[in-house]
């Protein structure tokens, strides 16, 4: 590899590294894969990403790009070149959106919103340290998702490097959204029947050349390196009511979460007892889980109403925002509290922890989940989005390759099934990729792969996501 590291040190404003201690970094994210790459590049510029991807197809290998490593199924990682977007950091606010780099901390975008009163709605648990590019790549949501959407909804433009080496920007450029539409050939009966999903390319999504940006939105860096992104933000709520309510059972959960969201809440959130007994205050003894409720307008009017309609037990009611602040950190410690319950050697690799499915469905999944801890011996953690229908799962059992796949083919055939999806936020990567073909059907899976073709010819942007022959659901686990 040195006549290609060679030749892209020569061109490289930034930084090209293929030390080991650089390698060994960028072989791992917040999965359980680990896949060990050639060559680092850090990007100054545009024109750096540019020559990066010509070199890479000269010399025949992968670009995959990262943000700041946070997700959960190895979409980040590959054996070639990795791209580190970090340096592609600028913020610019205008009255209705912002400009910024997908280098951006969406914590340090937050921090620059919050000082002119906006705010931009997706909101990951992780959201302090994650990027906005990797937000972009895997469609990220949030618990606020419910009422604003998710990152599919809330981007007005994007430009990328496409991995034929040329800058795109979309929907701008017409004649490149003409030839996107005209790879469309859609099947809407096999599009999953939910109001959040993060799996395959969204071509449902696009109703016109103005919505072809969205195609990128999800895309886990397959079909172009984004280097900017135009994004929608909002003005800062003046008020804000949580609603933290206890339940003894999870029917009653489910049934009130479905007339809950008819009131148009910006977040219903739910927790298992795992997360509740981390939690400093005191609930009744038979509390099995909590629903956080949370309203940013007509607070008075949702504040008599949902008395009125639920039949859980409201132990908290808040205003203020600090303590608005302090209880969703709580909500959104659910994974670390998860990883902290369960011992290294039983915690089973995020691979079904992210499905949705339609709400009058969700009763389905709680039984899904029963059938498989009967069957295959384990134990789940569960919480998430609950208003969208999309629960996070974690398993416990002792970790093995045949036990995951099983698991995961038995789980992923009833969500399909139920009209509901493999991956509502965190992306396909190499966890849930085999499944796409699954999921969508034959021509749908044949429109992926016809736009795929005309963002990346040479199947030189991160190969072996979203489209792919292989099974990589248990290859590369790390120590495993």
């Amino acid at each position: 590899m040195n006549s290609i590291e060679a030749q892209l040190s020569k061109v490289i404003q930034g930084e090209v590294h293929s030390e080991k201690e650089f390698r060994d970094f960028y072989s791992v994210d917040a999965s359980s894969y680990q896949i060990i790459p050639k060559i680092i590049v850090v990007p100054e510029n545009e024109k750096d990403v540019i020559n990066t991807i010509k070199i890479a197809k000269k010399f025949k290998t992968s670009i995959t790009v990262r943000g700041a490593g946070t997700g959960l199924v190895g979409s980040a990682l590959n054996n070639g070149i990795i791209l580190d977007m970090k340096n592609f950091d600028s913020i610019k606010i205008k009255k209705k959106y912002a400009t910024v780099g997908p280098g951006v901390i969406k914590g340090k975008l937050d921090k620059a919103l919050a000082k002119n009163k906006k705010f931009f709605p997706p909101n990951p648990s992780v959201g302090s340290f994650c990027t906005v590019g990797g937000m972009l790549g895997n469609n990220s949501s949030g618990s606020r998702s419910l009422k604003y959407g998710s990152m599919i909804d809330n981007v007005i433009e994007v430009t990328i490097i496409d991995g034929n080496g040329n800058k795109i920007i979309l929907p701008k450029d017409k004649k490149f959204s003409n030839k996107i539409q005209e790879k469309i050939k859609m099947n809407t009966k096999k599009f999953p029947k939910v109001s959040k999903n993060s799996s395959g390319y969204r071509i449902d999504k696009i109703m016109s050349k103005n919505d072809t940006h969205k195609i990128i939105i999800g895309s886990e860096g397959t079909l172009g390196i984004i280097t900017s992104a135009k994004l929608k933000i909002k003005n800062i709520p003046k008020k804000r009511i949580l609603f933290v309510i206890e339940y003894k059972s999870i029917k009653n959960v489910i049934k009130d979460c479905t007339v809950l969201n008819t009131t148009n809440p910006s977040a219903i959130e739910f927790v298992d007892k795992t997360t509740l007994r981390q939690i400093d205050f005191k609930f009744q003894k038979n509390t099995t889980s909590l629903l956080f409720v949370e309203y940013d307008e007509k607070v008075s009017q949702n504040e008599r109403k949902i008395k009125s309609i639920i039949s859980g037990n409201i132990v908290k009611n808040v205003t203020k925002q600090k303590e608005i602040s302090q209880w969703w950190r709580y909500r959104d410690s659910s994974l670390y509290f998860s990883l902290k319950k369960i011992k290294k050697e039983n915690r089973i690799p995020h691979v079904i922890e992210d499905v949705a499915l339609p709400l009058e469905k969700l009763s389905n999944l709680f039984s899904m989940l029963e059938n498989i801890n009967k069957k295959f011996g384990t134990k789940s953690i569960t919480y998430g989005h609950i208003g969208n229908g999309n629960i996070h799962v974690r398993l416990i059992a002792k970790r093995q390759k045949s036990l995951i796949k099983n698991i995961a083919t038995q789980y992923f055939d009833e969500i399909i099934k139920n009209g509901g999806t493999i991956t509502a936020e965190h992306g396909d990567g190499l966890a849930r990729t085999e499944f796409i073909k699954k999921q969508y059907g034959k021509k749908n899976y044949e429109s992926f792969k016809q736009i795929k073709k005309l963002f990346d010819s040479k199947n030189t942007l991160n190969p072996g996501k979203i489209i792919s022959n292989k099974s990589t659901i248990v290859e590369n686990l790390e120590k495993f």
